[in-house]
């Protein structure tokens, strides 16, 4: 039998991290976009914000749609919550997170030649977005796992045993 989320006591403390997480990844992606006319950390001045953009995204999509939808539709509305939603939802966050702190990393500088704020901001961002993508990573593990693990035993528990009555003329 497929285990439900609600009966697996660790998932719920892995949302809220997960949140804590995206906030922080916010707060820093913010914090460089705000600051990135006035200072380049890039040894080049064609430096795309285009990466700092999509990690922001990411961080706004897991606050405000994968996390609210994964912690709370299963426990409040299991209507919505479907076993293939659910995947999805965290199988797409789950390559967000890995798109964004990849390609922030690539586009940073090594740390010995960080000197101000905005790239140590930016590393800091990427380090958190790796540790999301890790907790997104083993949770949609989970999920996969148990998409997979109830298809089986879903069926025989499902299909009710048919009895036939005989016929009298027989």
């Amino acid at each position: 039998m497929p285990i439900a989320w609600r009966e697996v006591p660790w998932v719920l403390p892995v949302r809220a991290v997960q949140a804590i997480f995206a906030i922080i990844v916010l707060g820093l992606t913010a914090y460089v976009i705000s600051t990135f006319d006035n200072v380049s950390f890039y040894y080049d001045d064609d430096f795309n914000p285009d990466t700092l953009n999509f990690m922001l995204f990411t961080s706004v999509w897991t606050l405000l749609v994968a996390t609210p939808y994964l912690a709370l539709s299963p426990l409040y509305v299991p209507q919505i919550a479907h076993r293939f939603a659910v995947v999805g939802m965290e199988v797409v966050t789950t390559i967000f997170w890995f798109a964004a702190f990849i390609a922030l990393a690539v586009l940073l500088p090594p740390s010995g030649a960080c000197h101000n704020s905005p790239c140590r901001s930016s590393q800091a961002a990427t380090v958190f977005g790796a540790f999301e993508w890790v907790l997104f990573a083993v949770t949609a593990g989970f999920a996969i796992f148990n998409l997979i693990g109830g298809r089986g035993s879903r069926n025989k528990e499902t299909v009710p045993e048919v009895q036939m009555a005989p016929h009298a003329g027989v």
